[in-house]
């Protein structure tokens, strides 16, 4: 065994020492604790418990890869440290540090966006190359928010006209009548998801601006039927609460120049017991074609609260 051990790093910031080490240095906390030895920052030098070369080396890596993030002008959470643990784990770390080096869009304070896990990384290459794409994976996963934030991106740079959100609305079987208000007020309600992304990248006033204008039109999936949707983004969030039959109808109103991105979660299955969901049939349908791309998140991918994580996980292994 050595001595303490210490790891300098001469060149962060301020705001670059702070953004790493994480509120009351939040992020060291759950460093330390995946490692199970006392990791502490001060003056541009980080100080290790008494560790073997081993572990050192693999502490050593985590904080040089967190480093070249925070280098990058982003943010790291506790998430991102216990993913960067469990990549150092696997020696992935490398291909981490390179999804991050992908930026897919700017929020409206100038927040660079990048996948944070490999799997968010695969999702939006796949969405860059093929015309319909399959994201299937549990919640906290980043599937709409990344849908939407390529969607934007291909429009401001003119590669779409225009951006398509629907959703099957009301549990699947879309009795909008009911409801107050015109159609936008009935569905708005289902699509929050959906504009939270759009206020990141556009901010509630432009985001406004583009839907009176048509360039974002948002609609129930029963509204997409006889429709040929050409020259758009098309977004189908919570997929998995349609129907065989309203899949079908979706996927074949694909035209020109456009894409498709199908996002849910078989395991939130709101039909009704006995039908079979739209994103299940088609996933295995669909598979082997070429122009297709049917991807599977998993827990791992989940970018929210780390307890999110192991919840999946619990419930996963009782098969709910």
């Amino acid at each position: 065994m050595t001595n303490e051990k210490i790891f300098s790093i001469e060149d962060l910031s301020a705001d670059e020492a702070t953004r790493l080490v994480g509120p009351q240095d939040r992020n060291l906390e759950v460093l330390s604790k995946c490692f199970e030895k006392q990791i502490v920052f001060r003056n541009h030098e980080f100080t290790i418990d008494e560790c073997d070369e081993k572990t050192l080396a693999k502490i050593t890596e985590v904080l040089e890869a967190l480093v070249e993030i925070v280098k990058k002008n982003q943010e790291i959470t506790e998430r991102d440290v216990l993913y960067s643990y469990r990549l150092v784990s696997k020696n992935e770390t490398e291909t981490w540090v390179d999804l991050h080096k992908k930026v897919i869009g700017k929020t409206m304070n100038g927040k660079l966006i990048s996948p944070k896990t490999i799997g968010q990384y695969r999702f939006v290459e796949a969405i860059e190359k093929y015309d319909i794409v399959f994201a299937i994976g549990p919640a906290g996963t980043g599937k709409t928010y990344l849908a939407v934030i390529e969607a934007v991106g291909m429009l401001k740079k003119g590669e779409v006209k225009r951006i398509v959100l629907t959703r099957p609305a009301v549990e699947a079987g879309e009795s909008l009548g009911f409801l107050p208000g015109d159609l936008k007020e009935k569905v708005d309600p289902y699509l929050t998801p959906l504009y939270d992304a759009l206020h990141v990248m556009l901010g509630a006033e432009q985001t406004e601006k583009y839907i009176e204008k048509g360039t974002i039109e948002i609609a129930p999936l029963a509204y997409m039927r006889g429709r040929t949707l050409e020259d758009a983004f098309v977004i189908l969030d919570e997929a998995q609460n349609t129907t065989a039959s309203q899949m079908k109808m979706f996927l074949t109103r694909l035209g020109f120049n456009s894409k498709m991105v199908i996002t849910g979660d078989i395991t939130q299955i709101d039909l009704h017991r006995g039908m079979v969901s739209g994103l299940v049939d088609s996933a295995k349908l669909l598979e082997g074609i070429e122009e297709i791309k049917i991807l599977h998140l998993t827990s791992d991918d989940v970018v929210r609260h780390p307890l999110v994580q192991k919840i999946i996980d619990r419930y996963a292994s009782k098969g709910i």
